[in-house]
């Protein structure tokens, strides 16, 4: 009884292609059993994995295993920024005033002036000049004061009567009601003990304000000196390339500090300007306040602007508060279309929704201070990263072009030259 072959392994003679006429018979197959039949060597499978890590299973775990460490390094390190915020937020500081000003050192070291004395006139005249500022102000509110609080009395009863006549269903009971309850507040052992928390803040930022000046000054005099022992444990192409980050870094912070410090002054001269043209009182404390919140983007012009509207509203109507709103919106205006792009777009290559979410996460973790530095770290990052990307794709390019062939060597003295 004839078996037949296995499927798979072996097939008959008379499937095969016929051979033309006068051609030599095939060979047989060796290891066949006969002339008739072809063996087919079976498939071949891979090798299994050395290592349960070599697989593309594994290798998506390796990298879930890095980013997750990644993100804990992070987070201690937030953690950490937090917890020595007394430390790490004066230096933040000092570094962001120190890039602003280290142009003007260097300009009065081209003259001749000593690093160590430029930095201290550079220090001294940035002091004398915020001294003058703040007793401008301390004297403006305090010539003011008495027409500030008859103001304030007027207008509150203004807004009295607006609510008990204008329709809302709040009586003249629910009123006075609510404001006894504020003055229960201000005078309660909940404003006492709030108050002494406040001098335990003001005792840290007076310490922290002692600290970013010191820090500011070596930050002025030695600030490429600091950077170069910081990477002095790298070398070659690597060390070069932290040079650029550095130079890069520097760059940008000191651009967009002194970008937002123009447009911050434009829009205190406008407003504060605008206000005195209306009559409002504390015109130049607004002006004040108006300069220092425009170091918080998006929030802190709009911020600055409300402020001055409830001054205006309650110590001159509500005509006073439209007007002073109508200058706001027009300086935000000027700022947003013309003076940002025009100061800041180098410095801010962010777009709107990196600064945003850079924005909520500093207010969130550091609150006004975390709010004010979270934009420019952001930016600093960036351009290092930019810097350090560009740097090494034109180091691959270099190393990876085609080299030109170099010229022959003339011949020696005596020898035929080559054709």
């Amino acid at each position: 009884m004839h078996l037949p072959a296995r499927a798979g392994l072996r097939r008959s003679t008379d499937d095969a292609q016929p051979q033309p006429e006068g051609a030599p018979p095939a060979p047989p197959t060796e290891g066949a059993e006969g002339a008739e039949e072809q063996v087919v060597e079976p498939p071949v499978l891979a090798k299994p994995p050395t290592s349960p890590w070599a697989d593309g299973l594994g290798r998506t775990a390796t990298r879930c295993a890095q980013l997750l460490l990644v993100v804990v390094l992070a987070a201690l390190l937030v953690f950490a920024s937090i917890r020595l915020q007394l430390v790490v937020v004066p230096v933040l500081i000092a570094a962001l005033v120190a890039a602003a000003a280290s142009p003007l050192v260097r300009w009065l070291v081209r003259r001749g002036m000593g690093r160590g004395l430029a930095t201290a006139t550079v220090l001294l005249s940035g002091l004398v000049l915020l001294g003058l500022v703040v007793w401008a102000v301390v004297g403006a509110v305090q010539g003011q004061w008495p027409q500030l609080q008859a103001s304030a009395q007027e207008g509150l009863a203004q807004v009295q009567r607006l609510i008990s006549e204008g329709g809302l269903p709040v009586s003249d009971a629910q009123v006075d009601q609510a404001r006894e309850a504020a003055v229960g507040v201000l005078t309660g052992a909940g404003f006492r003990s709030g108050a002494l928390a406040g001098l335990n803040a003001a005792a840290q930022v007076a310490t922290g304000t002692v600290l970013a000046l010191f820090v500011l000054f070596y930050f002025l005099k030695d600030g490429p000196r600091i950077w170069a022992f910081l990477i002095s444990g790298t070398h070659g192409a690597r060390h070069r390339r932290l040079e650029r980050v550095g130079h890069s870094a520097a760059g940008v912070l000191g651009g967009y500090v002194r970008g937002t410090a123009t447009v911050a002054l434009v829009d205190a001269v406008f407003i504060g300007a605008g206000t005195a043209i209306v009559g409002v009182p504390l015109a130049l404390p607004i002006a004040l306040v108006t300069f220092v919140a425009a170091f918080v983007p998006i929030v802190g012009a709009v911020a600055a602007g409300v402020l001055a509207a409830l001054v205006a509203l309650v110590t001159n109507g509500p005509v006073a508060a439209l007007v002073v709103i109508g200058i706001v919106v027009a300086v935000n205006q000027l700022e947003g279309n013309l003076l940002q792009p025009l100061l800041l777009g180098r410095a801010l290559s962010l777009h709107p929704l990196a600064i945003l979410l850079a924005l909520t996460a500093g207010t969130v973790l550091g609150g006004i201070v975390g709010a004010v530095l979270s934009v420019p770290l952001a930016a600093v990052a960036w351009a290092a990263v930019t810097t350090w990307s560009a740097d090494r794709r034109t180091s691959r390019e270099a190393l990876t072009r085609p080299q030109a062939p170099l010229p022959p060597e003339p011949p020696a003295p005596g020898q035929p030259q080559a054709a």
